[in-house]
């Protein structure tokens, strides 16, 4: 039926004073009742009609007691199962299935059946001559809709078997609401051009403004739970005396991201497998890299110095030129290092906190973008013990006190050190950051003076945040699937507490 002529049926019977129970309605117009329930809630909205709940309720078997139906209760079965000489429980349940697996412990809890274990093997016996079936009349006539009068205790026990269920649903008595009318005239929104050309509005019922309603409250920012905790690391940072870096310069050059820090050509993080190597601008010219910082890095590759023998190639300028995005925030760092060195030296912390990219398969743990955390401290005569007494200091504010340390190598840190911390939340050792000394071969091309050591240590932000906001797939957290609604709705960030 048309849902127009349904609606003009609905009024006219509701004028009439004759939709008791909007049930029969809907069979005596063989729709579904859920579609006559939405056009009167809908009339309700324009103030056209009334709704008063008539509520129903009836016992119902459930597809559990509908196996039962017309046949025996599953203990009736199991009891006519068992024979004289008894049976094994297992060949008793693949005779009955379903029925020899929940009639079996209703039986033994009714006494009916028992275990003898006298001959050997357990059998199940009969312990009573005959048994009565009190629950198959009472599944026959709910299954025939044929309530009468039902046991209260019967009933109960029969539910608390799930053999029987009790539904309930709402019918709905139809009275006249104050706008009733037997046609609905939907009310105009807004005044239009050809209301006021041809006079239409004259005979036009208009929806009344509400001059009360404050609209929509404008949704407010929120922050992601990476920048929650980034302020924290920041600040943890400040309260140690560090200067952060700037990082804007997400594309950098192979000189400055690799080259400067030591790490020789033909490294395999260079490769393209490894690393975002940008095609459009390719290069950055040598003429902007210091002429002559470039010729004391190349030499220190080629043939070494301050105490090293260098790599022993041919180091290629065209190399050094390519562009890439960033591999890491130390590239940030050999950029300060070396105007430190050009501007005078002088005792310096400095931090980072942003953006990497590395060309890493995507996985639960893993993406090819994310943010690197980075400290750096130089200053004359530093040695391993500075660096692992600034570490414990460091991880100490983030709440982390039981560290270890683990020899690990790095081209342009000698010595280095994994770190790992003991995690009171996961209850085991993890790796939490990378840390060791800057090399000399990276150093004194810079022109830092003798004596001027260089500490510093990195880390994720990200795998401190999924710990923290138990986000067990990073791209929940970082990427085109980040929830909204869990940005909106993350707890407060505090490290340390």
């Amino acid at each position: 039926m048309a849902a127009l002529q349904l609606e003009t049926d609905l009024l006219a019977q509701v004028g009439a004073g004759q939709l008791a129970d909007s049930a029969e309605f809907a069979k005596a117009h063989n729709v579904d009742h859920q579609a006559v329930v939405g056009l009167l809630k809908s009339l309700v909205m324009a103030d056209m009609v009334v709704m008063e709940a008539i509520e129903h309720s009836r016992l119902t078997v459930t597809p559990a007691g509908q196996l039962y139906v017309g046949v025996a209760a599953p203990e009736v079965q199991v009891f006519n199962a068992v024979p004289a000489e008894g049976i094994t429980l297992a060949d008793l349940k693949t005779q009955l299935g379903v029925a020899g697996d929940v009639g079996f412990k209703q039986a033994m809890q009714n006494k009916w059946v028992g275990i003898d274990k006298s001959g050997g093997e357990p059998k199940v016996v009969r312990k009573v001559e005959s048994v009565q079936d009190t629950v198959l009349p009472i599944l026959n006539a709910l299954a025939a809709g044929q309530e009468g009068s039902i046991n209260e205790a019967e009933l109960m026990a029969l539910m608390r078997r799930k053999l029987v269920a009790k539904e309930a649903w709402k019918t709905w008595k139809v009275s006249k609401g104050p706008c009733f009318a037997l046609q609905r005239k939907k009310a105009a929104t807004e005044l239009t051009t050809d209301m006021l050309q041809s006079g239409a509005w004259r005979d036009t019922t208009f929806k009344p403004y509400n001059f009360d309603a404050l609209g929509l409250p404008p949704s407010g920012g929120h922050l992601h739970p990476l920048l929650k905790v980034r302020t924290q690391f920041r600040k943890i940072f400040t309260q140690m005396g560090f200067e952060e870096m700037p990082t804007n310069n997400y594309v950098e050059s192979s000189f400055w991201n690799f080259d400067a820090l030591f790490q020789p050509q033909q490294h395999p993080a260079r490769d393209a497998h490894d690393t975002f190597f940008l095609t459009k601008p390719a290069a950055t010219p040598a003429s902007n890299f210091p002429a002559d910082y470039l010729e004391r890095v190349k030499q220190t590759h080629q043939h070494g110095g301050f105490g090293s023998i260098g790599y022993g190639y041919d180091w290629k300028v065209a190399e050094a030129e390519k562009n890439l995005l960033r591999t890491h925030t130390t590239a940030v760092s050999s950029r300060m290092l070396y105007r430190l060195a050009q501007e005078g030296f002088h005792p310096a912390k400095y931090f980072s906190i942003d953006r990497v990219f590395r060309n890493e398969a995507i996985d639960r743990t893993h993406l090819a973008e994310f943010h690197q955390i980075e400290g750096v401290v130089c200053d004359y005569g530093l040695t391993l013990s500075d660096l692992i007494g600034t570490l414990q200091q460091f991880f100490d504010r983030l709440g982390l006190k039981k560290l270890r340390f683990k020899p690990a190598f790095n081209p342009y840190t000698e010595p280095s050190m994994e770190i790992f911390s003991y995690s009171e939340q996961l209850e085991k050792w993890i790796e939490v950051g990378n840390s060791g000394m800057f090399r000399p071969e990276m150093l004194r091309p810079m022109g830092l003076p003798e004596g001027v050591n260089v500490i510093a240590w990195g880390l994720g932000l990200e795998r401190p945040t999924m710990i923290l906001y138990q986000v067990d797939n990073i791209r929940d957290l970082f990427g085109h699937k980040v929830s909204l609604s869990m940005v909106r709705k993350n707890a407060i960030c505090r490290l340390g507490l």
